[in-house]
């Protein structure tokens, strides 16, 4: 897994991450050249406006427009980025939602310090939870009384998910803010108590990855990491099978044997105790 990440990027297994990718570059060689740019006319102001025998100050706002011209310049700059790059990718990532029949729906709940996956059973349904019934055996609060959630898997620190197929991932916090990053899958969105997020991304290769939390949550923050693994659609089936609550068969009940009445044992110990007569 090591070898996914190190200088640069990682790598990228996401439908939509190219694009994210192309305007990561995008916007760093912007950002050098401005950044090449300003330090060039400072060393030129530095030169031009110095101290010197002969020369006397001018404090007139209006006799020197380059830096205003400059100034337009990247205000326009910033515009075509923001019109002609960033808003087409925000809104093809974060608007349109896949259709929830085509998608694997996932509900991913943080908390200090770790990650919560739970899935919706073989009737495509999640259980009714809700925060009373959170406890360390249930950490997403499902109802117990619900029939609907009786199939339903729950996972710690464990994503799962089938590739080439979109994932609609409803984000929240039990506690404070956190933040599910993905960085293969080029998805980092905060988690925030009350609110249900929705996320969603498609793989496009097989792979163990990592989740990490990209918001400092607490002193466990360190700690808080998870493990994202994309599989085929059938090892995905099978591991969600493996996965699944398993059917308590009720035990026979233990009948017990019948009891002799009073009157049959009372008269047996008559008996046992009656002499012969003489």
């Amino acid at each position: 897994m090591n070898h996914y990440y190190g200088w640069g990027l990682p790598v990228n297994i996401s439908t939509h991450g190219a694009a994210i990718d192309h305007l990561i570059y995008v916007i760093h060689i912007f950002m050098a050249v401005l950044f090449i740019g300003w330090f060039i006319f400072l060393i030129y102001a530095l030169i031009k406006f110095r101290s010197r025998d002969g020369h006397k100050a001018i404090y007139d706002i209006n006799h020197f427009k380059v830096p205003t011209y400059l100034e337009v310049f990247v205000a326009l700059l910033e515009v075509v980025l923001l019109v002609g790059f960033s808003f087409p990718i925000m809104n093809q990532v974060r608007q349109q939602i896949p259709d929830k029949s085509k998608a694997l729906e996932v509900r991913v709940l943080g908390e200090q310090f770790a990650w919560n996956i739970h899935y919706p059973g073989p009737d495509g349904l999640f259980g009714k939870s809700a925060p009373e019934f959170m406890k360390p055996g249930s950490p997403v609060g499902l109802d117990p009384e619900d029939p609907i959630g009786k199939d339903d898997v729950v996972t710690i620190n464990q994503m799962n998910i089938p590739v080439h197929r979109p994932v609609l991932v409803h984000l929240s916090s039990k506690d404070v803010i956190h933040s599910f990053f993905l960085p293969v899958m080029r998805v980092k969105q905060d988690a925030i108590p009350g609110q249900s997020i929705p996320v969603w991304f498609e793989a496009t290769q097989t792979g163990k990855f990592e989740i990490a939390c990209a918001q400092l949550c607490g002193l466990g923050h360190y700690r808080m990491r998870g493990f994202f693994n994309v599989q085929s659609p059938e090892d995905f089936a099978k591991w969600l099978v493996s996965k699944a609550p398993k059917k308590r068969i009720p035990a026979t009940p233990r009948v017990p044997a019948p009891l002799k009445s009073f009157v049959e044992d009372s008269t047996a110990t008559v008996a046992s105790h009656t002499t012969a007569p003489s």
